[in-house]
């Protein structure tokens, strides 16, 4: 019956650092941007510098005289770093109206988190946060994978499960999800060092009650689009094309999310095959 897939997260990030004069100051930041009349006035401001993006939330974190905010946008059916990052600087600049002591030092603080491993990407996701599930026959198991059903699932929780937990690994719970993950993007004309964090995914096996396998990868921080960047090419737009989700959607961000689903039915499938072989 194929896999199910079901998108919980759609929000690309950007997150400005900023530094105030005291941590006192930068407290009082934080707390200002966290109520809800002064986030819809920040909501405004994002929002004026873009047709089709939305400001979703922010998330203050204070380190000192350091905040870094966590900008989380609705970007449609682009990845969304440049409608972020342009919002952003709209966000910062009513703050210093507010804030007159506010001073910009990056407008990439590193807590977004892009290009690089890091928990609050696996923990809150960034871009396209999806789940996807099949039910493997076990006929399927023993005559294609040629191993059992029992044999895979223990292999999964000793490799992929125990395994990364020792290594200290983090969004790193399956077997090889970045090959997967960096096929697709390089054939669909998106950012290949966005392999990063969009290759977190744990992947997760079970033994049903009539004994076929259960696969499940969940994956927080899928950022994918269907404009923009590398989509336009040539190779990269027919293959949009193909799996039904060039260029934008009738609705803003649903080929997107259609792209993102994709990147994680591969990824599941990829995982499965891994497990080829006589005994798993």
């Amino acid at each position: 019956s194929g896999a199910t897939s079901v998108i919980l997260r759609d929000g690309i990030t950007r997150a400005p650092c900023v530094r105030m004069n005291s941590a006192k100051e930068a407290a009082e930041l934080k707390l200002w941007c966290e109520m809800p009349a002064n986030f819809a006035t920040l909501k405004h401001a994002f929002e004026s510098t873009t047709g089709f993006g939305k400001l979703l939330s922010v998330e203050p974190t204070v380190a000192g005289k350091n905040v870094y905010l966590r900008l989380q946008c609705f970007a449609g059916d682009a990845m969304g770093m440049n409608m972020v990052s342009k919002g952003s600087l709209a966000v910062i600049d009513l703050l210093k109206s507010v804030f007159p002591t506010l001073v910009l030092v990056a407008l990439s603080g590193n807590m977004c988190t892009d290009k690089k491993a890091a928990a609050t990407n696996w923990i809150h996701g960034r871009g396209k946060s999806v789940v996807v599930e099949a039910i493997i026959p076990q006929h399927v198991v023993r005559t294609t994978l040629k191993t059992t059903v029992q044999a895979i699932v223990q292999t999964n929780i000793h490799k992929n499960l125990i395994g990364s937990a020792m290594a200290g690994a983090i969004g790193g719970f399956n077997a090889h999800a970045a090959n997967n993950v960096t096929a697709v993007f390089l054939a669909t004309g998106q950012d290949p060092a966005q392999n990063v964090e969009s290759s977190n995914c744990i992947t997760l096996l079970e033994e049903t009650e009539d004994g076929d396998l259960w696969i499940c990868c969940t994956m927080p921080s899928i950022e994918v689009g269907t404009v923009g960047g590398g989509t336009s090419l040539p190779a990269q737009s027919a293959c949009l094309k193909a799996i039904g989700c060039k260029g934008g959607g009738v609705n803003p961000g649903d080929n997107a999310k259609q792209l993102a689903h994709v990147v994680a039915a591969a990824t599941m499938a990829g995982g499965l095959c891994f497990f080829w072989g006589p005994g798993g």
